[in-house]
């Protein structure tokens, strides 16, 4: 939907952005309601590289929050403003020919959510993949996550991926046939007892033949059949009424047809009333002879009745046993007879399913063999890149490898693991990953991970990637976000004033009191306003030294303004 026409705010004016930048499907705006201490907040966005920046405690991470919450991120209340019913955010996303879709989620204290998707109400799960497909999120976790066998494992198997589902289509396929083999091992007395019993059920079920719907008409049957005396008593009681009784209606019509045999003679109208008797004396007449019918020909029929009483018992206790209904028990006829249908395929396949269980073996270590070269083949460049991008952040002599070792059997991943590892000092021989690299290191390897192998979506969300740096790395994280900010939406959350002065546009979360309540804000800074809170984050002040440190910072990030 195309979002509605808002009344313009007094906003600094958007910096000039180079061509690259104006990259499109990017997110345009988000709207946060009653989420921790924001009460309402409203954010445009523009292309290029937005920072967030702010005291300590002031809620930097709360949009991060916002955004997570779009992405399907797990809904705690304690995130809804204290005192509210219910938290909201929306995000709007560039668009084509002039359009904005938007995604919004809506959590109440009660854990209730409602999620939309162009104002359509959506399950979670369809929220996760439109947004997922728009928006991607590096938390302050995500660098940790980076340290786990698997995640390592992932990286380079992105890189493989036909060989990598290949693999896993051969060994689930191996997995399966050797499961199956040892049920038939395992189960041998158990599958005849099995068997046993599923073919007397599908037989009971079979004998009896049950069809669809036949059990009301079966029923309509045994009514009227059950009360045939009182329907024939009936029938004689209103054919004596109608013609057999000495007084009855067809003699009186009758004699009112003969009455107007005079009149009907000069009167037209006595002769259309007649015409009408008439007919309605032969249907008075037709009826009485379809009482006669019912009158005599509703004798009990005790064999009738016994096959329609034996038929509804034989459908009602199946009914007991296999449903609650008669389509229960179709359904599970049909399960039935599928299990059978197996368990006869386990008995005619078990002489020749060992062969085929090594067969697939033989297949998936194949399989595995293909991928460990493919992974081998692709680790070296793939590791190159990295260290090309890490040694740029600040760490010249860094050193990263992919390595492979072997499984005594085949995994579900493969017949090796994959783990990372990394030096960043000179002299030091490579060691696992998780073993060695500090916090600041890890963020630094997480960076060029993003960027190496990128993110798919136009919208690149870091939360506070750049903790545990500073320096010269800090300048070099800043230049490799802007970089990345070339082709893509990219917002850092950070306390680093080297990143904020890269920023093209720089915005300040602030929290304050307002009548005894917590309220944050954010807003985005004028250029004097940026030059005073990158001097607060470089000294806690904004002295002239400060500032004229923040100035040299700017003109040297090429942002400064005239």
């Amino acid at each position: 939907m195309t979002r509605k026409a808002r009344a313009p705010r007094a906003e600094p004016p958007a910096p000039a952005l180079p061509a690259a930048s104006q990259q499109a499907g990017g997110l345009a705006r988000l709207e946060v309601r009653n989420l921790a201490t924001i009460q309402e907040l409203g954010l445009d966005f523009r292309p290029g590289l937005s920072v967030f920046t702010g005291e300590t405690g002031a809620g930097k991470s709360i949009i991060v929050d916002a955004l997570g919450l779009l992405l399907g991120s797990r809904a705690n209340t304690d995130l809804i403003r204290s005192g509210e019913e219910a938290l909201l955010v929306t995000g709007f996303w560039q668009g084509a020919g002039g359009e904005e879709p938007s995604a919004s989620r809506r959590v109440t204290t009660q854990g209730r959510g409602v999620a939309r998707l162009d104002g359509e109400v959506v399950s979670l799960r369809e929220l996760q993949e439109w947004a997922q497909s728009r928006l991607t999120i590096h938390w302050q976790h995500s660098a940790v996550s980076l340290l786990t066998p698997a995640h390592q494992r992932a990286l380079l198997d992105r890189q493989v991926n036909t060989e990598a589902q290949a693999y896993a289509a051969a060994y689930r396929e191996w997995q399966d046939a050797a499961a199956r083999l040892d049920r038939l091992r395992a189960g041998e007395r158990e599958r005849a007892r099995q068997l046993d019993l599923l073919t007397f059920q599908a037989q009971e079920i079979a004998q009896v033949a049950p069809q669809p719907g036949e059990e009301e008409p079966l029923q309509t049957d045994l009514t009227r059949l059950a009360n045939l005396d009182t329907i024939a008593q009936g029938a004689a009681s209103a054919l004596t009424l109608l013609s057999d009784g000495e007084e009855n209606a067809v003699g009186y019509l009758a004699e009112a047809v003969r009455a107007l045999n005079a009149s009907a003679r000069y009167d037209e109208t006595s002769a259309q009333l007649q015409t009408e008797l008439r007919s309605a004396l032969d249907s008075l007449q037709a009826v009485a002879g379809e009482l006669r019918g019912v009158a005599e020909g509703s004798a009990p029929d005790p064999e009738e009745l016994a096959r329609v009483e034996a038929r509804l018992g034989a459908l009602g206790k199946l009914r007991a046993k296999y449903g609650p209904t008669l389509e229960d028990v179709l359904t599970f006829q049909a399960g039935v007879e599928e299990e059978l249908a197996a368990l006869t395929r386990d008995e005619q396949d078990a002489g020749t399913l060992e062969d085929d269980v090594a067969a697939l073996r033989g297949a998936v270590q194949k399989a595995g063999e293909a991928l460990d070269a493919a992974r081998v083949k692709r680790a070296a460049p793939l590791a190159a890149e990295l260290v090309a991008v890490i040694r740029q952040l600040g760490m010249p002599h860094a050193r990263l490898e992919f390595q492979l070792s072997a499984h005594a059997e085949p995994a579900a991943h493969g017949l090796s693991d994959v783990t990372l590892h990394f030096t960043a000092n000179p002299g030091e021989d490579l060691a696992p990953l998780a073993d060695v690299a500090s916090g600041g290191e890890l963020s630094r390897v997480m960076l060029a991970i993003s960027t190496v192998l990128g993110a798919d979506t136009p919208a690149v969300v870091f939360d506070e990637v750049d903790a545990g740096i500073g320096g010269s790395a800090a300048l070099a994280v800043a230049a490799q976000l802007a970089g990345l900010a070339a082709d893509r939406q990219v917002f850092v959350v950070t306390h680093l004033a080297q990143i904020a002065a890269r920023a093209d546009h720089h915005y300040k979360v602030e929290k304050s009191v307002e009548g005894g309540r917590t309220v944050s804000r954010v807003r985005l800074l004028t250029e004097a306003e940026r030059l005073e809170e990158i001097a607060r984050m470089l000294s806690g002040s904004a002295s002239g030294a400060a500032l004229d440190h923040a100035r040299e910072l700017l003109s040297s990030s090429g942002k400064a303004r005239a």
